[in-house]
């Protein structure tokens, strides 16, 4: 631990790469993850998030109930977004 502490940015390069193993007396105490874009720091948010985590597992359920679309039988043309302000009203 004292090591850690005493060069901390080196081990945050270190963990950039692969996840480092902090002990304390020669016994696991943490893992310390880096992270090399801001982009692996969502995804290790989105990951660990449980509001995220139980829609995609209900996501995943409708998926075995035979619910949702594959992505073979979508229409690859671009859509036009309507806004209600844009429709017509009727008169």
């Amino acid at each position: 631990m004292k090591d850690v502490k005493d060069d901390l940015s080196k081990f945050l390069r270190v963990a950039e790469k692969q996840a480092v193993l902090v002990t304390r007396h020669g016994r696991p105490a943490g893992v310390l993850v880096g992270f090399e874009s801001e982009d692996d720091w969502f995804d290790c948010q989105l990951e660990h998030d449980p509001r995220f985590l139980a829609r995609i597992e209900s996501a995943r359920q409708s998926l075995r109930n035979g619910l949702g679309v594959r992505i073979e039988d979508l229409d690859s043309r671009p859509r036009r977004l309507v806004r209600r302000s844009d429709k017509k009203r009727p008169q």
